[in-house]
Order: structure tokens, then C-alpha cells, then sequence
């Protein structure tokens, strides 16, 4: 007999693919159908930012949410939104450096040293690309205790990617903003203390 949990598993992790491939869908259909803005290079960089960062911090909601509310149905959503958060932020790179510069390698490396915000997601991605790589169960077997230790820098990855929107926009920053005090939120649930607290509290 199916229990709850494995229901719910079944139907949210479905449901998580379906959103998280939806923006790249209405992306690809308003591109071949031209309604995206006057500069459409310009609106997918922006878009396929804007969902990786998205993505990443429902990633990282998943732990913190299980804490709190004891929903382990959940947790298969961290890797899937996490795989999907870095599919995104691959395909931003790719816009950036294969549309936008046409591979040209001296100026992609100008752009990454004189755009303190190009450097700032370019170090996020490098950070991202190895904890894409190791999300296997195999990796998880061969790295041991170092996996978490490593998969920890996905909050430093966030961290940069707030910073690279922040340096982006430059003028109106409340939205990046609004994503860093949600990111900070997470980051501060899963200190000990505060996971302790929160034991004692469900106990």
C-alpha cells in the first residue's frame, strides 16, 4: 500500500519538472513568435538569470521547510531544483558569452575584469558547476563527509549571485534585495543553534 509520503513524492516531483521547464517553454515560444523586447539577447540573459536565481533559492528552501514542518516529501525537490537552478544559470553563460560575445575570448576576459557584475556571476557559476557534478549518489559515496562540506558553498554561490544582480541593476536593487533577505533567512535556519531550537520545540 502506497503511504501519504510516497503520494505526495509522486505528485511533487512531476509538478516541480512542469515549473521549472515552464519558464524555459514560454521563453523559447515568446522568442520564435518575437515577444520578447527590442533587444531579445538582452531579455533571455535577464530571463534565465532571473529563473536560476529563483530556482536556486527553492533549492534551498526545501531543508529549511523539512525542519520546520517535518515534510520529508520534500526533500527529492533540493537536487531536482538544484540541477534545474544550475541548467538555467548554464544557459544564461552560454547567452552571455556564445550570443552576446560570439566566443571571443579577449572579450569575454575584458568583460569579466572591467563588469564587476559579469564577475561576480562568473564566479558563481564556477562554484555551481562542481556542485552540479557531484549531486550523484556516487559522488556522494566516493566524497563522504567532504560532500556536505562542499555542497555548503552553495549558499556562497547564492550570496554571489545577489551580489551580481545587485551590481547589475545598479539603481533599483529592492528586488535582488528581497532575494538576499530570503536567502539570508535560509542560511540562518540551518545554523545548529537555531536547528536545535527548533528540535527541542517539535519534541
Amino acid at each position: 500500500m502506497v503511504s501519504k509520503q510516497q503520494l505526495l513524492q509522486k505528485l511533487v516531483v512531476p509538478a516541480a519538472h512542469m515549473a521549472a521547464l515552464t519558464p524555459l517553454a514560454l521563453t523559447i515560444w515568446h522568442f520564435y513568435t518575437n515577444q520578447l523586447s527590442v533587444n531579445p539577447v538582452r531579455e533571455i540573459t535577464l530571463r534565465t538569470g532571473r529563473y536560476a536565481l529563483i530556482l536556486l533559492i527553492a533549492s534551498l528552501a526545501v531543508t529549511p521547510l523539512n525542519t520546520l514542518f517535518r515534510r520529508r516529501w520534500l526533500i527529492p525537490l533540493r537536487k531536482i531544483l538544484g540541477l534545474y537552478a544550475f541548467g538555467y544559470a548554464a544557459l544564461h553563460f552560454l547567452v552571455f558569452v556564445g550570443v552576446d560575445y560570439l566566443f571571443d575570448w579577449e572579450l569575454i576576459k575584458g568583460a569579466l575584469f572591467e563588469k564587476r557584475y559579469a564577475l561576480a556571476g562568473f564566479s558563481a557559476f564556477l562554484i555551481l558547476l562542481p556542485l552540479a557534478l557531484t549531486s550523484t549518489k556516487g559522488w556522494m559515496r566516493r566524497l563522504g563527509k567532504r560532500w556536505k562540506s562542499l555542497h555548503r558553498l552553495v549558499y556562497l554561490a547564492g550570496g554571489l549571485v545577489i551580489v551580481h544582480f545587485v551590481w547589475l541593476v545598479k539603481s533599483d536593487i529592492r528586488r535582488p534585495l528581497l532575494y538576499g533577505a530570503v536567502l539570508g533567512l535560509f542560511l540562518l535556519l540551518r545554523l545548529p543553534a537555531v536547528r536545535r531550537r527548533q528540535a527541542r520545540r517539535r519534541a
